[in-house]
């Protein structure tokens, strides 16, 4: 690749361990990972293989024990607690399982919210949040809370609130993992354009073939490794 285009995500001989003595665990046991602007990968792997740990250190919701982090080419090692925040705040999104939006606030709300931690103005921000609902499918449902909404629809709201700041690199884990086999090939055929339409790296963390499936890249986790890494001919149903 030239200088000027560095992988989003560049992880070299990543570890991570917990603990110490006889309870000490270890995680990731050296791990070099590159994802590109623009790609849409599966992360695998079974309970405790390093998947998640992995994933945590992307978000920069933790920190390796050794080797280095560089997203877009920068180091994120030497960065200190509040950039690593900016960072997830200006570049980062994340789309959860449990979907985790607050019960009592509506859809435009909900997805109003990032844009309150980075001080948009509010015509700006309800006009961004439009924006972001309808892109996902949900106009007309600005208004309503999560408990009138379906668990797809509910997950269309965790999206748009993940999109409606720009990020660079989406984190979406295990985000079909609550609904039905209909309701997560609409959630997939939505991530897929936004991946392929709006240019948005995706790393997504799935236990289900059918679901990684739909990426155009599988890796898979096994005892603190990288297991296998391998480019997939994406299937658009399932």
């Amino acid at each position: 690749m030239p200088a000027s285009s560095p992988p989003v995500i560049d992880l070299s001989q990543v570890t991570k361990i917990y603990g110490h003595g006889e309870g000490e665990v270890r995680a990731l046991r050296g791990i070099d990972l590159r994802i590109n602007q623009g790609e849409f990968v599966a992360v695998m792997g079974p309970s405790g293989s390093g998947k998640s740990t992995c994933m945590n250190i992307l978000g920069c919701l933790d920190t390796p024990t050794g080797g280095t982090y560089k997203f877009l080419g920068v180091p994120v090692g030497s960065m200190n607690p509040d950039q690593r925040a900016l960072l997830r705040r200006n570049y980062l999104g994340f789309v959860f399982q449990g979907f985790n939006l607050l019960s009592r606030t509506t859809a435009l709300e909900n997805v109003e919210l990032p844009l309150v931690y980075r001080h948009v103005p509010k015509e700006q921000r309800h006009a961004l949040a439009r924006k972001a609902l309808h892109e996902v499918g949900l106009a007309g449902r600005e208004g309503h809370v999560p408990s009138e909404l379906s668990g797809g629809q509910q997950q269309r709201v965790a999206i748009a609130r993940a999109i409606v700041s720009q990020p660079q690199v989406l984190f979406a884990d295990e985000p079909t993992g609550n609904l039905d086999t209909a309701t997560s090939a609409e959630i997939m055929k939505l991530l897929t354009g936004l991946n392929e339409q709006r240019g948005i790296t995706i790393a997504m963390v799935t236990h289900e073939p059918d679901i990684a499936s739909w990426t155009r890249r599988i890796v898979r986790f096994r005892d603190g490794l990288i297991e296998s890494d391998q480019v997939n001919e994406p299937v658009r149903e399932l």
